[in-house]
């Protein structure tokens, strides 16, 4: 066989093989994908935002002891409604009075300290005075260092007089500190409210709590008319809520009902989540916003655990396509913008001049979709608001997932049915 009849043979079975990928080629793009579809309508839309969080009453006081010693006396016990000013508990005030009463004595001795150098102070300048009038007079001889003797004396009475009087002012303040510790022995409420807490029994020793509030409270008074939940917001949300945004609150101890309210406060500062290991640039940002219950229920205990879901923003009758159908592709120019950037030795590293554009395939007469560009708005639990690119009866592909993300410009489809959408082991079963 010659080389020309072999490069021939060769040459037919390349030229079928291409054709054979051709045809297979055209048999893949004419099979339909099987797709969801829904058409393009109007609907009602309510954006928000879900957190959770815990009841806490908007005013508290924790009650802690400004003096150490033993509770003699407890007066309340905790639930108990009090009033502001109402006795609540008795520290045992004897150390303290044992103090009030030093101080009193001590008052007592710088007092009778200061008279006495007042009297000094007066003696000494009577001295002074005589032996320097007896000079002028010349009736007796006295000598310069006689008078600056005198004289220096008289300076020192004078000095020990100022002291004294100082001395008078200090115990006289403490004096007025010892009887203000003997008075907070005695704890009255601070507030009107209730008592949601009390850590103590009578006969244990309050502490002062100078450095640990904690081991100082003793109780905790709380105003229940006013009830809000602090809920923890992402940072990827919490920029679109608002001081005065209405919410939906759920009490986990009220599962069968829902509680109105509103926002009255959104945290400037992130909140630190205690006990996280990881790197700051690794950890979820989180903000407190707090929420107010417009109608609380009676029951309601601090630290309930609490769903609250922000209405950020709401539509009324405003075009809408399902969340799902809207897909990302690449296939849009900047414009001014180059095609490529290479780096080294002319290898492509980045392609510039594109950016992701959102949108959805829009199914023709012909049951090919095209994708199109779709500006979107708000986004409620299941739709996202149409601003521009749909208008109201065009059919678009609504799911799946896996087939929106996989379709391209131009597939063929095919509309599944509710028998097509059961999986083959499901409609076996059946």
């Amino acid at each position: 066989m010659t080389k020309t009849v072999k490069f021939g043979i060769g040459g037919a079975i390349i030229v079928a093989v291409a054709a054979l990928a051709v045809v297979s080629a055209k048999k893949n793009q004419s099979k339909a994908v099987e797709v969801r579809t829904e058409a393009v309508e109007s609907r009602d839309l309510v954006a928000s935002v879900t957190a959770s969080g815990q009841i806490q009453p908007h005013t508290k006081v924790n009650v802690s002891a400004d003096v150490t010693g033993k509770i003699v006396r407890l007066a309340v016990k905790e639930g108990d409604i009090v009033k502001k000013g109402q006795f609540l508990l008795q520290i045992d005030p004897e150390q303290v009075t044992a103090a009030l009463q030093r101080a009193e004595a001590a008052l007592a001795s710088t007092k009778a300290q200061e008279a006495q150098s007042r009297a000094n102070l007066i003696q000494a300048q009577r001295n002074y005075d005589r032996q320097v009038a007896l000079k002028s007079s010349a009736a007796l001889g006295v000598s310069e260092e006689q008078l600056e003797q005198l004289k220096t004396q008289t300076e020192v009475s004078k000095a020990l007089a100022e002291a004294a009087k100082f001395s008078v002012v200090q115990a006289v303040a403490s004096v007025r500190d010892a009887r203000q510790a003997l008075t907070r022995t005695t704890i009255v409420a601070p507030m009107s409210g209730k008592i949601t807490r009390l850590v103590v029994e009578e006969g244990e020793t309050a502490i002062m709590g100078t450095l640990n509030k904690d081991a100082a409270t003793l109780l905790t008074i709380s105003d229940m008319s006013v009830l809000e939940t602090k809920v923890k917001v992402d940072e990827t949300d919490v920029a679109r809520i608002s001081v005065g945004d209405s919410a939906i609150i759920q009490i986990d101890a009220f599962p069968d009902t829902t509680f109105l309210g509103k926002v009255i406060e959104i945290s400037n500062s992130s909140v630190a989540k205690a006990g996280t290991t990881a790197s700051a640039s690794d950890q979820a940002i989180d903000y407190e916003v707090r929420v107010q219950l417009l109608n609380p229920p009676p029951d309601t205990r601090p630290d309930f655990s609490a769903t609250a879901k922000i209405v950020t923003a709401s539509r009324a009758k405003v075009l809408s396509i399902p969340i799902i159908a809207l897909t990302v592709r690449e296939n849009e120019k900047l414009p001014n913008a180059d095609t490529a950037v290479t780096v080294g030795r002319g290898q492509p590293t980045k392609e510039v001049g594109k950016r992701d554009v959102e949108g959805v395939f829009v199914v023709g007469t012909d049951n090919k979709v095209s994708f199109r560009p779709v500006k979107v708005g708000i986004a409620g639990e299941r739709h996202f608001e149409v601003l521009d690119g749909l208008k109201a009866g065009e059919t678009i592909v609504a799911g799946t997932y896996q087939a929106i993300r996989e379709l391209k410009d131009g597939a063929l489809i095919k509309v599944a049915t509710p028998d097509d959408k059961k999986t083959p082991a499901t409609a076996k079963k059946l």
